[in-house]
């Protein structure tokens, strides 16, 4: 009522109040709907050179593609961000949700004839289940995943969890490059990967290959739905936890914490997101290839959540948005047009991790805790060291103003006795004596309270 007495005395515009807390998701949706609303109403519409700038630098493939990187950098947040585990082989659970989507929505296993509400065509053989179902499949598949893989390895820390998590991000990768003869059974047919991927079915609607603006929605749901999750659980007990074990794991143990099922409940959650990645991944491009989750993909992911803004989902989700579309588009187009203007033949492209290096050498300088930080790691970061404070206790020692008057005063006396003359030298040498002992008692009281 106040606020809408002062907006008319003033003569500006009502103001709805927002809660801190759904700024950023409000923000999510009005940016999600204006980008739906462009791409369907307003491109379409506009003249040829219009539709020709947002195919180059906006296409809506590179969009959708960094939404999955959204998705998957969440994940991963939860991992690094929220429990403090250093993890260099996530897209290992990436790889784990696009080969389930390849073998559960594709003719892959053509021995087997099963149909479940699928986009496939009923005379297609092999495994053809809907999307939807496929998505809670590989969540939950890659989930047991990282259960498996983090029940004898979490009891590591520090650089040897990150030396046995880049040691499984190597392995999958191999395992399904090299899976086409298992015992005389093709599991991942290879090199050649799985391909093609049965479309999106929403009821009796398919989606097509250019049906990017409901490919669109659709990860949008998803991604959103993996940032209410990490918001809730971070608001939890089990968040808690998270943040305690990462903060300090011995004091977590003393008060309480069990280590062990707490870190892998971050494991299993973080690779849910990974599965739900894969499965969108798949597809997004229609099919699965073991060449597309190589190592430089966990590095990657890696770089987002720390420029992002680690334990903070909108600011790794700015990260991934942001990184990803200069890895698909914004380098590649900013090249051609510094070469079709120069002259120059530059491939930049090749040139993204020397960029992404500068750029985290840059933020770890001036800016450790990321763009967005989290309240609690631009605390911890911009508290002074032990050092930096020990440092700081010696000036403060050093400089005792109170100390060296009383030193000056002594010199002057003592200065004053030498010049005195030879009769009152015994006189001036007991005064001196006198002088001395006060002052040194003096002193010492005094430099005792200062200290």
């Amino acid at each position: 009522m106040a606020s809408a007495k002062t907006s008319a005395r003033t003569g500006r515009l009502p103001v709805l109040p927002v809660p801190h807390h759904l700024r950023w998701p409000l923000g999510y949706t009005a940016a999600a709907l204006l980008v739906f609303l462009a791409y369907y109403y307003m491109v379409p519409s506009l003249p040829e050179g219009g539709q020709q700038f947002f195919q180059t630098w906006l296409p809506l493939s590179s969009v959708n593609e960094a939404l999955v990187w959204v998705i998957c950098a969440l994940g991963l947040n939860i991992v690094v961000g929220y429990a403090g585990l250093l993890d260099l082989g996530f897209v290992a659970f990436w790889a784990l949700g696009g080969y389930t989507a390849g073998w559960l929505m594709s003719g892959h296993f053509h021995q087997v004839n099963l149909h479940f509400l699928g986009g496939a065509q009923s005379s297609a053989v092999g495994v053809h289940v809907n999307f939807w179902f496929v998505l809670l499949i590989g969540a939950a598949f890659c989930a047991l995943w990282g259960v498996i893989i983090g029940a004898p390895t979490l009891r590591l820390k520090s650089d040897y969890l990150a030396l046995v998590t880049l040691g499984f991000g190597e392995i999958i990768p191999q395992v399904f490059t090299n899976g086409d003869d298992i015992g005389g059974f093709n599991l991942t047919n290879g090199a050649r990967g799985i391909t093609p991927v049965d479309p999106i079915s929403i009821g009796g609607f398919t989606l097509g290959p250019f049906d990017l603006v409901y490919k669109f929605v659709i990860f949008v749901v998803i991604a959103a739905i993996v940032m209410f999750i990490s918001l809730r659980l971070r608001e939890g007990r089990l968040g808690r936890a998270w943040l305690a074990i990462r903060e300090d794991e011995l004091a977590a143990s003393m008060m309480g914490v069990p280590l062990m099922r707490t870190k892998l409940a971050a494991y299993a959650v973080g690779a849910v997101a990974g599965g739900l990645a894969g499965v969108a991944f798949a597809t997004h491009v229609g099919g699965v290839l073991p060449d597309r989750f190589n190592f430089s993909i966990s590095i990657t992911l890696l770089a987002m959540v720390v420029l992002g803004g680690m334990g903070n989902v909108w600011g790794v989700t700015l990260g991934a948005l942001v990184l990803a579309w200069i890895n698909s588009t914004g380098l590649p187009q900013m090249g051609n047009t510094i070469n079709e203007n120069l002259g120059t033949d530059i491939n930049f492209p090749s040139y993204n991790f020397l960029l992404f290096g500068g750029i985290l050498v840059l933020m770890m300088i001036y800016r450790r805790e990321g763009i967005l930080p989290e309240a609690r790691t631009r605390l911890v970061l911009r508290e002074p060291s032990r050092t930096e404070r020990e440092a700081l206790g010696a000036d403060m020692e050093e400089s005792a103003p109170e100390l060296d008057e009383v030193l000056e005063a002594e010199d002057a006396e003592l200065e004053a006795a030498a010049d005195a003359p030879t009769a009152d030298v015994v006189g001036a040498d007991a005064l001196a004596a006198t002088g001395t002992e006060g002052t040194e008692d003096g002193l010492g009281q005094k430099a005792g309270n200062t200290i």
